[in-house]
């Protein structure tokens, strides 16, 4: 298990290590979240790396990822824990055809951790041998407002209460990465519970270096057409610009074509590993990709 780091560079340097290439204010964020033991809200766009600063820090620190996967419906049972029915029907069964057990012991006996199947958030704030894990929170806009409120105590405590059993609560927090698309605002009272911070889309000289990261196999005049173009698009009124993960795969899409730079059928033919939108695709194809290729022909 690595300490936690001591400084903004030293947290910088961490996530670089491990090919996450953050921008100041991100690295910043993270230091303070750590040294706060405070969660940490992660807002922007789709792609933009949220997801991956919880994966690189898990992997950075040698710390177990716990991840919970938001959608419509979830709920405690899902994200928490739930009891083992089954088990507890036949400990049922088997108390009452042998006469031994009163109402009070069966009760006790039943809810008990032999009889709990833990969720994420529960496994989150079980001692672990390799300290307390990364808890990735993922796209909580997709959760609905009554979840939300469930993980106020998570978020404010790092403890759940499970009424048949009474709280649970952390010996040391977890490190804690909420994420959101911003498909739907989230309410106040969890973002006050974390600190925020809004992941934008890289800059040019940033995405160079991401790429570089990632796919050090693509050429630095490969690396520079695509992250211009994939510049240039994002200038675009598309219904999905492309986020950092679709300029990874774009890249490594080309490699695998043997392509040595960006050329108009090139562009054509992989553009839906780029754009995930017919209508996106139809735009930009043809007369605007050979347009948005014309500055970068004289690089």
């Amino acid at each position: 298990m690595t300490s936690l780091p001591t400084s903004i560079d030293s947290t910088s340097e961490l996530l670089r290590a491990h090919g996450y290439v953050p921008e100041r204010a991100l690295a910043t964020s993270v230091f303070l979240a750590l040294k706060l033991a405070r969660p940490l809200f992660l807002e922007g766009e789709a792609g933009v790396g949220k997801t991956e600063i919880a994966k690189v820090l898990a992997a950075a620190l040698g710390r177990d990822l716990i991840r919970l996967q938001c959608y419509e419906g979830l709920d405690a049972a899902s994200a928490v824990y739930e009891w083992n029915y089954p088990r507890q029907m036949m400990a049922i069964r088997l108390a009452e055809a042998s006469g031994k057990a009163t109402e009070s012991t069966l009760a006790r006996d039943i809810y008990s951790a032999d009889y709990l199947i833990a969720r994420p958030l529960l496994k989150a704030l079980e001692p672990n041998a390799k300290g307390p894990p990364v808890l990735l929170i993922d796209e909580i806009d997709r959760s609905d407002e009554p979840f939300e409120a469930f993980l106020l105590e998570v978020l404010s405590d790092y403890q759940v209460t499970i009424p048949e059993w009474g709280t649970v609560r952390a010996e040391a927090p977890p490190i804690v990465i909420v994420t959101s698309n911003r498909t739907r605002e989230v309410h106040d009272a969890l973002k006050r519970r974390c600190l925020y911070h809004w992941v934008d889309y890289p800059s040019a000289e940033r995405e160079r270096a991401i790429l570089s990261a990632k796919a050090p196999g693509v050429s630095a005049r490969l690396s520079g057409q695509v992250v211009a173009f994939v510049q240039a698009l994002r200038g675009m009124e598309l219904f999905k610009p492309p986020g950092i993960a679709e300029t990874l795969d774009w890249a490594q899409a080309l490699m695998a074509l043997d392509a040595k730079e960006l050329d108009a059928p090139a562009v054509d033919s992989t553009l839906g590993v780029l754009l995930k939108y017919q209508d996106d695709i139809a735009k930009v194809r043809g007369e605007t990709a050979a347009r948005l290729l014309q500055p970068q022909a004289a690089q």
